[in-house]
């Protein structure tokens, strides 16, 4: 039977992604909700630009599989999973231009790996940084230019599922099972560990909170349902909306037994609350990736 990994990361950093801005103002990517508040998000491929990023600064995944032969910045025609790791994890589109002998048209491969938006658990409330190069200019005599940023801090919260049994498969192409949990392994390594580099500065996006399994359905069972208050100057993660998660059943099998949780102690004030969900199968965030990767090896039988 095939299996579905899915994981929800909560991370803190601060301005993540800009969009087009306008005039001098550089602006975050927001949401607005029914509530009249708003959120920003980093999109999904912005996550998975660092997550390649950092594989091939990890691992060497291979990043020489684009051209523009046919017109469109792509994939490589020649280029298959076998060569790229992104391309295995992420999916590809290849098109072909139409002329007097060929019809054009386009092969895609689905993406293994399904990303969200990294949205932020706390309202954007229109903080704003001033900026100026006044140091340069002043070494000409010159006046500086101006613009403004906005600035968010906050925690952020994405999901990641992975459909285990596409991995390393692509129509006639199937990779050895070592290499398909080699490469879902070094993606769990880059998870743990992700960063993301912007506007001269690295934010830490690994994980403060994250919840996941393996399961019988590639599904995201924690998507939205990860939430935070904050009450006397601490935070909380909301319990009840996890605990009922928890008691989702789907093919028969409760996904509470295959379900870890892992935490970073001293960011939330109700972490003993957080572990009792899960008891035995709670604990540190390195204790879940270690839980997980065993998992993915015992998938792919390695």
């Amino acid at each position: 039977m095939s299996k579905g990994l899915t994981l929800t990361v909560i991370f803190q950093a601060q301005s993540l992604n800009y969009g087009e801005g306008v005039a001098n103002i550089a602006e975050l990517k927001k949401l607005t909700r029914m509530d009249g508040n708003m959120y920003t998000f980093a999109s999904r491929q912005a996550i998975r630009y660092d997550i390649v990023r950092l594989g091939h600064e990890f691992y060497n995944w291979n990043l020489q599989v684009v051209d523009k032969s046919k017109g469109t910045v792509q994939f490589k025609e020649s280029v298959t999973i076998k060569d790229s790791e992104e391309m295995d994890l992420f999916g590809y589109m290849k098109t072909a231009k139409k002329n007097s002998e060929d019809k054009g048209g386009s092969l895609i491969r689905s993406a293994a790996v399904r990303l969200s938006n990294a949205i932020s658990l706390e309202p954007y409330r229109s903080d704003m940084d001033f900026l100026n190069n006044k140091g340069l200019a002043d070494r000409i005599g010159e006046h500086p230019n101006l613009a403004n940023s906005e600035q968010h801090l906050s925690y952020y919260t994405y999901t990641l599922t992975i459909d285990l049994d596409k991995i390393g498969v692509d129509n006639d192409i199937q990779l050895e099972n070592e290499e398909r949990a080699k490469r879902v392994n070094q993606l769990m390594d880059i998870v743990k560990v992700l960063n993301r580099n912007i506007r001269g500065r690295q934010e830490n996006l690994s994980p403060l909170f994250v919840i996941g399994g393996i399961y019988d359905v590639a599904n995201p069972f924690f998507l939205g349902r990860v939430k935070i208050n904050s009450r006397n100057g601490g935070y909380f993660i909301d319990t009840d909306m996890i605990k009922e998660t928890l008691e989702t059943n789907i093919l028969d099998k409760g996904i509470i037994d295959s379900t870890y949780m892992g935490s970073l102690s001293g960011v939330f004030e109700n972490d003993d609350e957080l572990a009792s969900l899960l008891e035995t199968r709670a604990g540190s965030i390195e204790s879940f990736f270690k839980n997980i990767k065993e998992g993915i090896n015992r998938y792919y039988g390695v």
